[in-house]
């Protein structure tokens, strides 16, 4: 069985830790560019009467192997691994996704979307109408997902506007990637730079940016109270820059010349 992919899926996250953990759980618009010289513009034709569409596409990063058993991101009570067939990781037998995401217009060969899951640059393999009355079950049993233990993320308004600031400068959307991260245990360090700074608060590592947050263990609430550089103001100004960020931070963090000292234990 030989699959020549359709089209490339294009949007803002580039790297894994980026992606929602489930696009329905975020905005994340992006587009289907489908290859010319094909007649898909025919294919695509009555599409846009319908409001979500599902998604088939490759897992093309995962490394190429695959596992029996996965860690899901949000756990359940007594559930630490499952099986990679009652997952939804990437790492599977045959590297295939399926999403299923919010349709916003069709435009010759290319069609927009909202709520999507995937990495820019994936490669799509098919697309297929979604249909409530075949595809939706809401009582249906979730076995242990329905046990999961998932923490509210909340966006106080300095994190947001200094978030929103890194991603127009070209940076990561910080924003959907700590909710993704930190709607599980927020101090889990296992799958994720975790610094604790405090009885309550701590500090994530994404790359060179510095979230720093505080919890509400009774609420299960985690606050995103602001985002901070590494680099110090001597990094700054050095020219190597081996994670091609360097550009992002100067423009948000330098001239204002805030926060450009490397995060210290205790500050929040």
């Amino acid at each position: 069985m030989n699959f020549e992919p359709i089209g490339i899926f294009r949007g803002g996250a580039a790297r894994k830790y980026e992606a929602p953990r489930q696009g329905v759980f975020s905005g994340n618009p992006g587009r289907i560019e489908l290859a010319p010289g094909r007649n898909f513009e025919t294919a695509l034709r009555d599409l846009d009467g319908f409001e979500r569409i599902w998604l088939v596409f490759v897992f093309d990063r995962n490394g190429g192997g695959w596992r029996p058993t996965a860690h899901p991101p949000v756990t359940a009570p007594g559930v630490s691994r499952v099986g990679v067939f009652a997952s939804r990781a990437p790492y599977r037998p045959n590297p295939i996704g399926l999403s299923c995401v919010r349709l916003v217009g069709v435009h010759g060969r290319v069609v927009e979307v909202e709520e999507a899951d995937l990495l820019d640059g994936t490669p799509v393999l098919d697309i297929k109408p979604y249909i409530p009355a075949a595809d939706a079950f809401p009582e249906a049993r979730a076995g242990w997902v329905s046990s999961q233990e998932v923490w509210r993320v909340e966006i106080l308004p300095a994190f947001a506007e200094t978030a929103a600031a890194v991603l127009a400068a070209g940076g990561p959307d910080l924003v959907a990637t700590a909710r993704m991260q930190l709607a599980g245990e927020p101090f889990d360090a296992s799958r994720k730079r975790i610094a604790r700074t405090g009885e309550d608060t701590g500090t994530m590592s994404l790359r060179m940016f510095r979230l720093d947050f505080r919890v509400d263990a009774a609420a299960r609430t985690v606050a995103l109270l602001r985002v901070r550089t590494g680099y110090t103001a001597g990094e700054l100004a050095d020219p190597a820059d081996p994670y091609a960020d360097k550009a992002v931070h100067r423009a948000v963090f330098a001239p204002a010349g805030a926060d450009i000292a490397r995060p210290r234990a205790g500050m929040v």
